[in-house]
């Protein structure tokens, strides 16, 4: 059996679609001006080209993803590289090859609803509590795991401070006033709201690993950090501020999510989302995102931002600074690396290093290439006759 399964492995037909594969995958990369084992820091180092006819039956960016994974090929720079093939649009060309692929990411997302309560804490199960030491090292001292703003900033922990005063500033937090912090990660702005604008704090997170270190974060604080799904909060806040859950929310989901926060907010009240976002509507997520970083995850698009919240909430601001997301990505990837050589005893089993830069760089790309945005968006109440000026 073994002689006969090696036999057509290295059958002339077997070698003439590998040659047809790699072919078509060196055409294909030279759209974005990449070559196969060229030697700019942006080309591919293939190490084994069986990968290459996976990648192309399949038409899915995971196998190219799980490929890289494996040590099957390389790139000296990986942000460089994908920023070209997202550029190119090659995701989109490859998958008229994936039929399968595309069919089954577009029912995960439109059929089945991945973020209904019973499956509300995965996400922070497989992502969020693999150990706070990882973020510890890899974020800023408050550990802020969203996009910072760097229109005044050149350090990380320069632009994270920028981004959460930016918040602040445009809620109008005043002392006194009660602030709902929905997906409130370690509590870094919640900790930053209460001790620097007087406010009095609820954060709720789906991971117990963050919840612990929030509650420390903010110990003396008037903060209070619940381990809660948004949709069984009950109360009224005078503000309501949201950073980097909206993504995990789901397209079955955003209606609910809205008529929730507007059932929590106060007549007058100013409800801050922030959110990673696209201009097209997609068919799923990515499926190495899906399947090794935030399972149940999915990008909104601005047609169901704005549809599904409609009749509940008036629209005060819309403000993109999607580019400031590469130098944030680019900032926790340098902090990952050098910190590496400490994180490997915990973390080096596996292909797990090799995983996260992939994540990182190739996230980095994704917002480099303006093919994702990041979206800081204010509500009132649609019967609020509060007077609203943008703040920059």
């Amino acid at each position: 059996m073994a002689n006969d399964t090696a036999t057509t492995e290295h059958s002339p037909e077997v070698r003439s679609k590998r040659t047809a594969a790699e072919a078509f995958f060196s055409k294909l990369a030279a759209e974005a001006g990449i070559q196969v084992n060229g030697d700019k820091p942006w080309d591919i180092q293939v190490y084994d080209r069986s990968f290459l006819s996976r990648v192309l039956s399949s038409g899915a960016p995971l196998a190219f993803a799980e490929a890289y994974m494996d040590g099957l090929w390389d790139c000296e720079r990986i942000d460089q590289m994908m920023t070209r093939v997202l550029q190119a649009h090659l995701p989109r060309k490859l998958r008229k090859f994936g039929t399968f692929e595309l069919l089954k990411a577009y029912l995960s997302a439109t059929v089945i609803n991945k973020q209904d309560p019973n499956r509300a804490f995965k996400v922070g199960e497989v992502h969020y509590d693999i150990g706070n030491d990882l973020y510890r090292r890899m974020l800023d001292s408050r550990m802020i795991y969203s996009c910072g703003y760097w229109a005044n900033a050149t350090t990380l922990e320069e632009a994270q401070y920028q981004k959460l005063d930016l918040i602040c500033r445009k809620l109008k937090l005043e002392p006194g006033m009660t602030l709902l912090d929905i997906g409130c990660g370690w509590g870094g702005l919640a900790e930053f709201a209460a001790r620097h604008y007087g406010v009095n704090v609820t954060g709720i997170t789906i991971s117990k690993e963050q919840q612990a270190l929030a509650q420390a974060h903010c110990e003396g604080l008037p903060v209070d950090i619940k381990l809660i799904d948004y949709r069984a909060l009950e109360g009224q806040f005078d503000r309501i501020v949201s950073v980097g859950m909206f993504e995990h929310v789901g397209r079955k989901n955003y209606r609910t999510y809205f008529e929730t926060a507007c059932r929590l907010l106060s007549d007058e009240g100013l409800f801050l989302l922030h959110t990673i976002g696209t201009d097209r509507e997609q068919n799923g997520v990515d499926p190495f995102i899906e399947k090794y970083i935030f399972p149940n995850g999915e990008i909104p698009c601005r047609r169901l931002v704005n549809d599904n919240s409609l009749g509940l909430f008036r629209l005060e601001d819309w403000h993109n600074f999607g580019p400031d997301y590469d130098r944030t990505l680019m900032a926790w990837w340098e902090n990952f690396e050098q910190a590496w050589p400490e994180l490997e005893p915990e973390y080096g089993k596996g292909n797990f290093y090799r995983m996260w830069k992939y994540y990182l760089l190739s996230c980095a790309a994704y917002f480099r290439s303006r093919e994702g945005q990041l979206w800081q968006i204010v509500y009132s109440k649609t019967d609020s006759n509060q007077e609203y000026r943008s703040l920059r």
